[in-house]
């Protein structure tokens, strides 16, 4: 019975992963199903799943097609029970410039309201697996945005924040005037948003917007080995972790620690922590199951 309310408290973050752990592997999409992006798998055991960001002359502007495709390229990495993380990066010259201007340009108050514009792009803070930001160059904008709603950001040591959007007569829409102050404080978010200018690595990284800076080609072999480094733990413990951490900046610290409690006490319905604990007494190498 302990078993059963355990498991009940946290069904909503491992259904799709319990679901996966009993469907065999799905074939893997191939990067010529996008116009946009690329997608491939990375680590020495394959378990990374990678985003590449690919409209190159466009500075990898974030356009419509582009965000769903990230979010079909999502939905395929997390329902391929081999990925254990998945990063998300661009070009040396741009991780994203910011959406496409262009085609936002005419749009209407209307058409913004009825269409519920942008809230697609959301799909990649939605995600049950840990999403690594790699970014290199620009994030501007919407490139800021989407930095911003992934778990972990890792930048090359050229790369350039910002949020730009006062200054062609509009605000962040995608979170930028949301996530930006979680992430950096009330001051530093005020600053990049009322003035657009753009913060260079070394200043995001004391500012806490990234949590390490990197060669600019090293970037993406040092952010894969630490996602690589995800993978290898319990997918199942690792979903939990990551909505625990989330939860602190949506609930008051009473409840976020009540929350913890609920679901460190959930992981010990799973085999996942069962295994852990014995191969650490037994010292060996943990073999997890996601289950």
């Amino acid at each position: 019975m302990a078993t059963t309310l355990a498991k009940s408290i946290f069904t909503k973050v491992n259904s799709n992963l319990i679901k996966n752990g009993l469907q065999s592997q799905i074939k893997f999409m191939s990067s010529a199903s996008y116009e946009y992006i690329k997608v491939s798998k990375a680590g020495s055991k394959s378990n990374v799943g990678v985003i590449t960001l690919n409209r190159p002359k466009a500075l990898n502007a974030l356009c419509n097609g582009l965000m769903t495709e990230v979010g079909k390229a999502l939905d395929t990495l997390e329902n391929d029970s081999s990925v254990g993380a998945i990063i998300i990066t661009g070009s040396e010259k741009a991780f994203a410039a910011g959406a496409d201007i262009k085609e936002m340009q005419n749009n209407t108050y209307s058409q913004c309201m009825t269409g519920n514009f942008l809230s697609h792009w959301n799909r990649v803070a939605e995600s049950v697996k840990p999403v690594i930001a790699a970014v290199n160059g620009y994030a501007l904008g919407g490139g800021c945005e989407l930095a911003m709603m992934c778990d972990i950001i890792y930048c090359g040591e050229t790369a350039k924040f910002g949020q730009p959007e006062i200054l062609i007569g509009t605000i962040p829409g995608a979170g930028g005037t949301q996530r930006l102050s979680r992430w950096v404080g009330k001051s530093k978010a005020m600053e990049m948003v009322l003035t657009g200018n753009q913060v260079p690595a070394i200043e995001a990284e004391k500012m806490g917007l990234v949590a390490r800076v990197y060669p600019v080609d090293k970037l993406l072999e040092e952010t894969t080995k630490i996602a690589e480094k995800i993978a290898n733990n319990s997918q199942l413990v690792t979903a939990m972790a990551k909505e625990s951490v989330n939860t602190a900046y949506e609930t008051t610290l009473k409840e976020g620690l009540h929350f913890e409690k609920r679901m460190f006490h959930g992981t010990f319905a799973t085999k996942d922590r069962k295994e852990g604990m014995t191969a650490f007494v037994e010292k060996r190498a943990p073999n997890f199951t996601n289950e």
